[in-house]
């Protein structure tokens, strides 16, 4: 007897056997901290399970038929995604208790219920979307990029040696998704902590041939209000970095480099 198939050529699953499911629990919040109907409320969903499918796809799910798991229509749940490879940062959210990109959070990896949550440390936009601009407001601060005069071809710069050059590559890797600073202890309300990512981006810019010109001005905006001073090494963001950026050799490095900036600053005086 022949197997039967679905319209796509697959294997159709046998009559009675009951579609496997994916549960999540998600905190949801239709508006912005502060305005008329912001409270956060959990909402539970249930959406079929498709092998290799991660939590991306499960939003997609819930958007394609916004209903609940009592069976109440609902609005789909909002989040942010734009490479779906662990490169651009936007999907960061808080899984299962876990700072980590939806992109590369595999249902199969998870204990279901899955809980998803925005990320506390930055204010929430709406369901899962946070507002990220503290980050790059300190990108500004510390001049996160390489100086270049005019718009003409310049030729080319300075050469790094190779083992610069493979440490910068690394350092340069950082996809601005704000998981250190999720899990860093010391960025909240009650400090001014630019966080480990902006300490890495200085060591970054200060090893450029090019934009070592202004390394001064990057070291006096980490001697400043929030800056290197407020790093007490707790060493929660090395852990949750999905790019495996040695964030701690970084703070290390910055330590060293404002220390001895300090010290000339004043022999000099």
């Amino acid at each position: 007897m022949a197997t039967p198939t679905t319209p796509a050529g697959r294997a159709a699953a046998p009559t009675g056997t009951a579609q496997r499911m994916v549960e999540l629990r998600i905190l949801r919040q239709d508006k912005p901290a502060g305005a008329a109907g912001s409270t956060p409320r959990w909402e539970e969903f249930s959406v079929p399970y498709r092998q290799g499918m991660n939590i991306i796809s499960c939003l997609q799910a819930i958007q394609r038929n916004p209903v609940n798991k009592a069976g109440q229509p609902t609005q789909p749940v909002v989040w942010e995604s734009n490479c779906l490879e662990e490169v651009c940062g936007a999907c960061t959210m808080v899984i299962n208790g876990k700072v980590r990109q939806a992109c590369s959070a595999l249902v199969d990896n998870l204990t279901q219920p899955i809980s998803l949550e925005p990320c506390h440390t930055f204010a929430v936009v709406r369901d899962l979307i946070v507002d990220r601009s503290r980050m790059f407001e300190t990108l500004k601060k510390i001049k996160g990029w390489v100086p270049i005069d005019g718009t003409y071809d310049l030729g080319p710069g300075p050469k790094m040696n190779e083992a610069d050059r493979q440490i910068s590559y690394v350092l340069s890797t950082c996809m601005t998704c704000g998981a250190c600073l999720e899990a860093c202890p010391n960025v909240n309300d009650s400090t001014p902590f630019i966080g480990s990512f902006a300490l890495n981006q200085v060591r970054l810019f200060n090893s450029h041939p090019t934009g070592a010109m202004i390394a001064d001005e990057r070291l006096e905006a980490l001697m400043d209000e929030g800056g290197i001073g407020y790093c007490d090494n707790d060493q929660n963001c090395v852990r949750v970095c999905p790019k495996g950026i040695p964030l701690t050799d970084s703070i290390a490095e910055m330590n060293r480099q404002v220390n001895f900036y300090a010290i000339k600053s004043i022999l000099n005086k």
